[in-house]
């Protein structure tokens, strides 16, 4: 294939033997990624879940251009990732912008934003333009809110718009960043919708996260990942155990080296966590909030 010309055959994101390695205290290497090889299909939506510090923030940016890698290697569409993204072939939506949230923009204006590349500050929007904003807006399911002050929204309100924005510029592959931190339960159901109808249109979506609610939501499938990929599943895929050996080390520094003990629970008298410690007996702490998830980022 041409790497010129990005078709529908390649893969929208491939990653081959990817690592990265930041420089630790002392001099010694601090290991972020380390041999990440994952395809991700067109028109996929993948969750990436993981605990903080697993890497999810350090792909972001190596797919993104951001970063280099230490080894191995990351295309976007058959391209590198700079290449990608001066063609505005990727669009990406950071966790809870808040970027002007406080000026007297309108909705519209923000989503404005997203065809405005490229385009001179002074000229007027072309009617192709405007009919992009207007999809994005209507995708998103923001049509009705389109004046409104973008300072006046709710948080899931708010995501929404700023995903239209990165909608408008019709890129190949959508990168979310904790997109339903804040979000209430009748907002992640809205966006699971929202992920439904944007793969409906050919749009592949990446949603980096550490919450379960919100791979549930809309995800065809998971990549699960603390440094290197654990697992590559569906949702339904994500068994008690994968996810103790992904997310053990969000517990170690409370309980020393933790094994987390997956069980029925109808055997247990009420919700709970056991978490068993190297050179304690086994201890049975209550789950104050069995529904929620938690809040650590990259």
């Amino acid at each position: 294939m041409n790497k010129a010309d990005p078709g529908p055959e390649a893969p929208a994101l491939r990653s081959r033997g990817l690592s990265y390695t930041y420089p630790g205290e002392g001099g010694r290497p601090n290991v972020a990624l380390d041999g990440v090889t994952l395809d991700v299909r067109t028109g996929e939506r993948l969750g990436i879940l993981g605990p903080n510090g697993g890497g999810k923030s350090t792909l972001l940016k190596l797919t993104l251009g951001l970063l280099k890698p230490t080894s191995g290697t990351v295309e976007v569409c058959g391209l590198s990732p700079e290449r990608a993204r001066r063609r505005g072939l990727v669009g990406y939506v950071p966790q809870r912008a808040e970027a002007g949230f406080d000026f007297p923009l309108s909705v519209r204006q923000v989503v404005e934003q997203g065809v405005s590349r490229g385009r001179s500050g002074w000229r007027r929007l072309d009617r192709s333009a405007r009919t992009k904003i207007d999809a994005a807006l209507e995708l998103a399911g923001m049509s009705a809110l389109g004046e409104r002050p973008i300072g006046s929204l709710s948080g899931g309100q708010r995501q929404r718009v700023m995903i239209a924005r990165a909608v408008a510029g019709e890129p190949r592959v959508l990168l979310l960043d904790e997109p339903t931190v804040g979000v209430d339960v009748e907002g992640q159901q809205r966006f699971g919708a929202l992920l439904e109808r944007l793969s409906a249109r050919g749009l592949t979506v990446v949603v980096v996260t550490h919450d379960l609610r919100t791979v549930a939501a809309g995800c065809d499938r998971v990549a699960c990942l603390r440094q290197t990929l654990h697992a590559h599943v569906d949702p339904q895929g994500l068994t008690p155990e994968v996810l103790a050996e992904v997310f053990a080390h969000d517990v170690e520094p409370a309980f020393g080296r933790v094994h987390v003990e997956a069980h029925r629970a109808e055997d247990c008298p009420g919700p709970h966590v056991h978490a068993h410690a190297s050179d304690h007996g086994p201890a049975c702490a209550p789950d104050d909030d069995a529904g929620g998830g938690s809040r650590a980022h990259d």
